[in-house]
């Protein structure tokens, strides 16, 4: 095992579920391929790759019914290894999808009891996630939906999905948790039709909560992209609005079921430009891998598509580092008139008034000479391509 000091890398901030590398690799129509991982073992093998931290939902780490003694003798083992590689606890989740009791949903199953029991499965991981340092708690609500639209008035499923954020939040500020909540959205699959399916709809429902200051996003890359959306924009968004608390980083290719690949082993020109944007907008946060190791790999499969994630990421920051340092795309920026976008549409000052007395802005513009000029942006596509195939 490698020493701690030499575990980590705190720069990259490249975090794992032990959900990810522990998958066994079974899906609807075929049985796993490979044995359970041990936890302990997922740590120590991560931490030799140069992870930073390690992620887990309650029961990746403790057996769902397991007893109190043997809960913590499950917890002392993990604390034990994340003690001897130095590794972290940046986020934790909760396990709201996989026992049939959860198969109506969690917060918005019809089963009154149901959901009293879900909020209490998650205020019990709330104590360990705080206790081993996360700072971030993802939401997943995979079964928070529907087959069939007669199944379940959504308006009241929404009032149940607020109310289940408002209770935790309450919980959390009432026992001083410094701890965030940041929900994932997916469109579908599980369920035929998640609520909060995307990016755009979490903002929407996260603006009505009680304590909206502690609910922010954790987007992922292949959920985005399994609705036909854009990462990047959406990103973009959820960092405009200061509500980008995690990130889960994948490939996805195309509109499909979620294929949970290696970063960039997917839609490879879009993890470019996220890199790119991530880096450039000072992201702070876990770069999170929530990806699965190919059903066709062997341990040793497992493991080098780990470090797979690791590379890509460094890989695709390096380029687009040189992409926004070379000259050429300095001046194609200038030329597709890019500075200009950051310059307020009206004059510091400048009222209504004033915009109707310029007639330059309508009076006098000549729509047909700005109409006919080009943009340049195909010229600075293909240069952010060059660099990010190493031609430059």
């Amino acid at each position: 095992m490698t020493s701690k000091a030499a575990a980590h890398s705190p720069v990259d901030k490249f975090t794992f579920g032990l959900w990810t590398v522990g998958w066994q690799a079974r899906d609807p129509f075929g049985d796993a391929t490979r044995p359970p991982l041990d936890p302990v073992e997922i740590v120590q093998r991560l931490a030799e790759l140069g992870a930073y931290g390690v992620t887990f939902h309650d029961d990746d780490l403790i057996p769902f019914g397991s007893d109190d003694a043997a809960r913590q003798q499950h917890i002392a083992r993990f604390r034990k290894a994340l003690a001897a590689t130095g590794m972290k606890v940046p986020m934790a989740t909760t396990n709201l999808f996989t026992h049939p009791v959860f198969k109506d949903g969690a917060f918005t199953s019809n089963d009154r009891a149901v959901r009293r029991f879900a909020l209490r499965k998650v205020m019990r991981n709330l104590d360990l996630a705080v206790e081993l340092g996360a700072e971030t708690y993802v939401c997943w609500g995979g079964r928070e939906g529907t087959e069939y639209d007669c199944s379940k008035d959504v308006r009241v499923a929404l009032d149940r999905l607020r109310e289940a954020f408002n209770v935790l939040g309450t919980y959390c500020k009432d026992r001083g948790y410094r701890i965030r909540f940041a929900i994932e959205p997916k469109p579908n699959e599980p369920r035929g039709d998640i609520l909060l399916p995307t990016i755009g709809h979490a903002l929407a429902f996260i603006d009505t909560l009680e304590h909206k200051e502690l609910v922010g996003l954790n987007p992922e890359v292949g959920h985005e992209q399994m609705a036909g959306l854009n990462f990047v924009h959406g990103i973009a968004q959820a960092l405009w609005h200061k509500k980008l608390f995690h990130i889960d980083l994948n490939g996805q290719r195309g509109i499909k079921y979620d294929q949970d690949l290696v970063f960039g082993h997917g839609d490879l020109v879009s993890a470019f430009f996220l890199v790119d944007l991530l880096e450039s907008a000072g992201y702070d946060g876990p770069r999170h891998f929530d990806y699965k190791p190919s059903r066709t790999e062997d341990f040793e499969g497992v493991w080098a598509s780990a470090a797979a994630n690791m590379r890509m990421y460094r890989l695709l920051r390096d380029r687009a580092a040189k992409f926004q340092k070379d000259p050429e795309v300095v001046a194609a920026k200038r030329a597709a008139r890019l500075p200009d976008l950051a310059q307020t549409t009206l004059a510091p000052g400048e009222t209504c008034a004033d915009l109707l007395r310029d007639r330059s802005a309508f009076e006098t513009f000549d729509a047909n000479a700005h109409g006919s000029r080009g943009c340049g942006f195909v010229r600075l596509h293909q240069l952010a391509l060059e660099h990010l195939l190493g031609a430059r």
